[in-house]
């Protein structure tokens, strides 16, 4: 039999670029995979089992029993099975052609019996194997295979949830506004930081004719459902924002996502508002509560909810509030991630404080989320400042 080196290479290439994508190599243990091996122990009853990663020479275990965290690639059981790209058992290595001179047979720790399955990244690529091993010969029954299988479908499963996350939280962050608006007269700075890789809080913001909007929202929950949820929400409110005003927009924006809303009996709260070049800001807060305007003359003022949120019935239309902007106040809406990380209610007059001394509207968020993350937040955190110029 030839074998092309040219082909192995580049599926080794490939294999390889694969296993880096997944952005697991060296990361630390995880109680989702320490779970699958330990159980793998107790019911196959050996003194070792690992997940494995073949990255490049050496062998690198996410979680093991029984092994250390790193072993030589040249020679292991477990490239053999990622070679074949099948299960392998040998029940006996001693005994096996294959096997019987392997340095782990001959040496430390003295394999007699290996079962492995091939773990693949998305794409398909063997990157890996989830294996048993013992000192002693051993022989698996057909169910007992069947068992070895499903583990390693359990693992295959948290393998890929990860990478439709890091998924996620690519197209969440395209979501994102990529420019400011042009906010004639005004500067303006947001931050959003997912507690679990894909956020319920967004923020938005664009130019209506002169003047702009602004937008922040949190999605009751975290993570992927929440996420969806707050797209289908920032979609439906700027599309509704051409054609109505605030109130009008935000009426529209829950009608299209009501019923999704009661599917997952979950809801929205959200401060959407038109912010004009005279300062003025027509502002419909959707049971948010958490934003306020810093005055250059010397106080804070909290602006009210003016509506339930969205996706809890109401049966009136929104109500639109009305503040004004004086040159040198700052308008500051952030998420109660935010206020949580920092204390509460007590954490207004801190808000107030780090707004008040920042020079630029980015330094204000930058200030504030380091703040909160210094807090130990639990919970998603988002903050947009808009600062109208002292002219």
């Amino acid at each position: 039999m030839v074998v092309d080196a040219e082909a192995l290479q580049q599926t080794e290439s490939r294999r390889q670029r694969a296993l880096a994508g997944l952005g697991i190599l060296d990361s630390g243990p995880e109680a989702r995979f320490d779970r699958v091996t330990r159980l793998a122990q107790q019911l196959f009853g050996v003194p070792m089992v690992s997940i494995t990663l073949l990255d490049g020479p050496r062998q690198w275990r996410k979680s093991h029993v029984g092994l250390s965290t790193e072993a030589p690639r040249e020679g292991a059981f477990c490239d053999a099975t990622v070679q074949q790209d099948a299960a392998l058992v040998v029940p006996d290595a001693a005994a096996d052609e294959r096997f019987r001179m392997n340095p782990f047979v001959q040496g430390d720790p003295h394999l007699r019996f290996y079962a492995g399955e091939p773990l693949h990244a998305p794409g398909g690529e063997a990157v890996g194997t989830f294996c048993v091993l013992d000192t002693v010969p051993r022989e698996l029954s057909p169910e007992q295979l069947g068992v070895l299988r499903d583990l390693a479908d359990w693992i295959q499963a948290e393998l890929e949830r990860d990478d439709e996350l890091d998924r996620a939280t690519v197209a969440q962050k395209a979501l994102l506004p990529r420019r400011k608006p042009r906010a004639l007269g005004y500067d303006v700075a947001a931050a959003c930081e997912p507690s679990r890789g894909v956020s319920g809080d967004f923020y938005d913001w664009y130019d209506m004719g002169d003047d702009f909007c602004v937008t922040v929202a949190d999605v009751m929950g975290k993570g992927m459902a929440a996420a969806m949820v707050a797209a289908s929400v920032r979609t439906a409110l700027r599309g509704a924002m051409s054609v109505s005003d605030v109130g009008g927009a935000v009426d529209a924006a829950s009608f299209v996502v009501e019923d999704d809303l009661d599917q997952l009996s979950t809801f929205v709260t959200l401060f959407h508002a038109r912010v004009g070049v005279d300062g003025s800001v027509r502002f419909v807060d959707a049971g948010h509560g958490l934003a306020l305007i810093v005055r250059a003359a010397g106080r804070f003022d909290r602006l009210d909810a003016t509506s339930m949120p969205l996706g809890i019935p109401g049966g009136e239309p929104r109500e639109t509030g009305q503040a004004h902007l004086a040159p040198g106040d700052a308008l500051v809406c952030f998420s109660d991630g935010i206020l949580d990380a920092l204390g509460g209610d007590r954490a207004l007059p801190r808000l107030e404080a780090i707004v008040r001394s920042s020079a630029t509207a980015a330094g204000a968020v930058s200030r504030i989320v380091s703040a909160a993350r210094a807090g130990l937040p639990i919970d998603d955190m988002t903050a947009v400042v808009v600062r109208r110029g002292d002219r």
